[in-house]
């Protein structure tokens, strides 16, 4: 699977995401650092890769419902700094392959993983 790291997730997402896997790249490593959302959500989609992010504009269904997309993972820690969202992904990959989470918005938080797939 394809997946792109938004530039507002520490680096060792990335390597997590390799390391059991999938194809990931970062905003940061192909140069779109600094670009602003609905730029970077036209290269996500021209790519057909699947975002993990942690900025909560890409989990609005009105914009980027379902189905639309190859997916986003939205990762919503209640404390700031590199590890809580380690940690955040680690439970994900832990209990998914993120192929099951393909077209869908899905967003974790310390209090459970909600997936909104089409309809719902």
């Amino acid at each position: 699977m394809r997946v792109k790291v938004d530039e507002d997730l520490p680096r060792a997402t990335v390597q997590m995401l390799r390391d059991k896997g999938y194809e990931a790249v970062s905003v940061t490593e192909q140069g779109m650092g600094g670009w602003k959302d609905p730029a970077l959500w036209q290269a996500v989609q021209s790519e057909q890769r699947f975002l993990v992010t942690a900025d909560k504009g890409f989990a609005d269904i009105r914009f980027y419902p379902p189905e639309s997309h190859a997916g986003v993972l939205l990762l919503r820690p209640d404390e700031d700094g590199i590890r809580p969202i380690i940690e955040l992904l680690e439970r994900v990959l832990a209990n998914y392959d993120l192929e099951a989470l393909a077209r869908t918005v899905t967003v974790v938080t310390p209090r459970g993983i909600r997936i909104r797939r089409a309809g719902t």
